[in-house]
C-alpha cells in the first residue's frame, strides 16, 4: 500500500463544519465593507517577483526569506505566490488606470502565501481581507479606515482589541532619522541580538520592531522617529487623532511601530489583542503614498489595511452554529421519491434551503438525520402523500402537531411556521 498523500505543511484543509464558519464571517465582512462604499477587486495569486521586490523592499523579511518564488520554465520568468495583496491591488490600479475617473475604495478577500514556521495564527497559506483607499490624500481617509475597523469589532462583539498608532513621516524624514538611528545602534552593537545586527545593515528601522525582550531597554533608549518629523507630517498625524478623539475611539501612540514593509509612510497602525498569544496583531495597515509610482504607475496617495481571517475566527465566539437548512425532506416509497423532487424544487423556488434525503433508509433513520441536520422542519412524503399530491410537515424544534398540505400550499405553510402567520415572507 502506497504512502498517503497529505496536505502541504502549513496549508490546511477547511472542512464543511469549519467552512460554514468561514462563509458566515466572510458574508459579514462583505456586508461591512460595502456599507462603507468599498467595492471588490480580485487579483491573481501569482505575480511577477519584481512586483514584490520593488514594492515590499529587497531588505524585508518577506522578500528575503518568506516568498514562494520559482522560475516558470516555459517563459523563463520569475514568479511568486502573493505574500500580501496591497502590491497586487496597486499594480491592478496602475495597469487598468482605475484612478482615471477619480478616487477608489476597494477591498479583497483571499489566500496569501509565506514560507514561515507554522504556528497558531500563522500558516503558510493564510487568508486576508483588506481595504485599499486609493487617491485620497487627507487624514480623513486614514481615520475612516480606523473607524471602520472599530465598527467591525463592535459588530463581532470583540473586546480587548486595542489600536496602536505611529507616524513614519516622509521618505526624506525617514532617511534623516535612519542616520541617527544607525549611529545609536552602532554605538551599542555589542548588545544587539543576531537578528538586529543583520537588520542594522539592511533595514535598521525594523530593529525597533524586535520581539526579543532582552532588546527592550536598548530600543527604549533609541531616538524617536516622531521627534524627527516636520510640520506637515505632524499635522497629518494630528488630523487622524482629532477624528478618533471626536468619535470617542481610544488609541495609544507606539513610537516603535514601524511595520515590516518598505512602502509605508505617514500613518501606520496595528489593532492588537491579548487573546492571540504571540501572534497578537489582528489587523494592520497604514498610508503608502509612493507605492503606485514605485511600481510604474502615476503618483497617487493611498491608504489601507489587511486583517487575517484565521485570527479573526480565533477571536469570534465559537458558537458552532451550523448553516442549517430550512427543511429536511424525508421520503419513503417509489412514488414518494419521485414526488419528493417536485416538492423540494417548489420549496427552493420559494427561497428555502432544502436537504432532500437520497438513498434507501428507514423512516426512523431519515428522521434521525433530519433532526441532526439542524433543520427546524421536516417535510415528510410517503406514497400515500404522493398519490394525493400532498406533504406532511413536522416541526423538529418545538411542540407542534404534524399536518398535511397540498403541494401548491407547501411553501406558504413552511413560511408560516418559520416566520409566523401573516409576517412578511420577504424575510426568507
Amino acid at each position: 500500500m502506497s504512502e498517503p498523500i497529505r496536505a502541504v505543511r502549513g496549508m490546511n484543509d477547511i472542512l464543511p463544519d469549519e467552512a460554514e464558519r468561514w462563509e458566515a464571517l466572510e458574508d459579514r465582512l462583505r456586508e461591512w465593507l460595502r456599507s462603507y462604499g468599498y467595492r471588490n477587486v480580485r487579483t491573481p495569486v501569482l505575480e511577477h517577483t519584481a512586483l514584490f521586490r520593488r514594492a515590499i523592499g529587497e531588505a524585508t523579511d518577506i522578500v528575503e526569506k518568506e516568498m514562494y518564488t520559482f522560475t516558470d520554465e516555459l517563459n523563463q520568468e520569475s514568479l511568486t505566490l502573493r505574500p500580501e495583496a496591497t502590491a497586487s491591488v496597486a499594480r491592478a490600479a496602475a495597469e487598468h488606470s482605475l484612478l482615471y475617473g477619480g478616487a477608489q475604495r476597494l477591498y479583497y478577500i483571499g489566500p496569501m502565501y509565506r514560507h514561515e514556521r507554522p504556528q497558531k495564527g500563522r500558516y503558510r497559506q493564510f487568508h486576508q481581507v483588506g481595504a485599499e483607499a486609493l487617491g485620497f490624500p487627507g487624514p480623513d481617509i486614514d481615520a475612516e479606515l480606523l473607524l471602520m475597523c472599530a465598527r467591525l469589532w463592535d459588530d463581532l462583539n470583540l473586546s480587548g482589541v486595542r489600536l496602536q498608532l505611529n507616524c513614519l513621516g516622509s521618505a526624506a524624514e525617514r532617511a534623516a532619522y535612519r542616520k541617527s538611528l544607525v549611529a545609536y545602534l552602532e554605538s551599542r552593537e555589542k548588545d544587539l541580538d543576531e537578528d538586529s545586527r543583520r537588520r542594522l545593515r539592511t533595514n535598521p528601522l525594523r530593529v525597533l520592531d524586535s520581539k526579543n525582550p532582552h532588546m527592550e531597554p536598548l530600543i527604549a533608549g533609541a531616538p524617536r522617529l516622531l521627534d524627527a518629523l516636520g510640520k506637515e507630517s505632524l499635522a497629518h498625524f494630528e488630523g487622524v487623532q482629532a477624528i478618533l478623539r471626536d468619535a470617542g475611539r481610544a488609541y495609544e501612540i507606539n513610537p516603535r511601530l514601524v511595520r515590516g514593509l518598505d512602502y509605508y509612510n505617514l500613518t501606520v497602525f496595528e489593532w492588537v489583542s491579548g487573546d492571540l498569544g504571540a501572534q497578537g496583531t489582528v489587523c494592520a495597515g497604514g498610508r503608502y503614498d509612493g507605492l503606485l509610482e514605485q511600481i510604474g504607475g502615476k503618483p497617487a496617495p493611498a491608504c489601507g489595511f489587511a486583517m487575517g481571517i484565521e485570527r479573526l475566527l480565533a477571536l469570534v465566539a465559537d458558537t458552532r452554529e451550523r448553516n442549517a437548512p430550512d427543511v429536511y425532506l424525508v421520503n419513503q416509497g417509489e412514488r414518494a421519491e419521485r414526488f419528493a423532487f417536485r416538492a423540494a424544487e417548489a420549496l427552493r423556488e420559494a427561497g428555502f434551503s432544502v436537504i432532500q434525503h437520497c438513498g434507501s433508509a428507514s423512516f426512523k433513520s431519515q428522521m434521525k438525520k433530519a433532526d441532526g441536520s439542524g433543520a427546524p422542519l421536516a417535510v415528510i412524503i410517503g406514497d400515500e402523500e404522493a398519490d394525493a399530491e400532498e406533504a406532511g410537515i413536522k416541526a423538529l424544534r418545538e411542540e407542534r402537531e404534524q399536518f398535511r398540505v397540498r403541494l401548491d400550499r407547501l411553501a406558504d405553510a413552511v413560511a408560516d411556521l418559520l416566520f409566523g402567520e401573516g409576517e412578511d415572507k420577504e424575510k426568507r
